[in-house]
């Protein structure tokens, strides 16, 4: 049985507005950071520029390696970007129990708000058996949005 919790967090430095969303799926625990970078010009269209942090830590007794993710990117203008692959920026993780991993990437939206959802594919050592842990949804906002 899946069992979750997810918490959600802001906290203000400066200009800045950092998020913070956790969720722990079958003893994996996704935290999960965001800040807007800026804009940046492409083909003559702006797109809002935004940067995650991912922390997968491994609370549980057994040994799992990440072995490929699912992502669902959707903006304020009702656009849809879903993206796939093995592994995470080049890299399978394995994480030991009580370890954790942690990754930067970056996504660009055409709108200034949005959001992104989705899973990483994993398997468990000790029993050889596949599962998901389910990303939390996180907001990806401008922070001028907020006021």
């Amino acid at each position: 049985m899946n069992k979750y919790k997810i918490f959600i967090s802001l906290f203000q430095y400066s200009q800045l507005y950092i998020t913070m969303v956790q969720q722990v799926t079958n003893g994996i625990k996704i935290s999960v950071k965001t800040n807007f970078e800026g804009t940046c010009y492409r083909n003559d269209r702006v797109f809002f520029s935004f940067s995650y942090s991912i922390t997968i830590e491994n609370q549980s007794n057994d040994s799992v390696q990440l072995i490929s993710r699912h992502w669902e990117i959707f903006d304020a203008l009702k656009n849809l970007e879903i993206i796939e692959g093995e592994g995470v920026i080049g890299e399978k993780p394995i994480l030991a129990p009580k370890k954790s991993y942690t990754y930067q990437s970056y996504c660009n939206l055409t709108s200034p708000t949005g959001a992104m959802r989705g899973f990483f594919n994993m398997i468990n050592f000790t029993n050889t058996s596949n599962f998901k842990v389910q990303i939390p949804s996180f907001q990806l906002t401008v922070p001028a949005i907020l006021n």
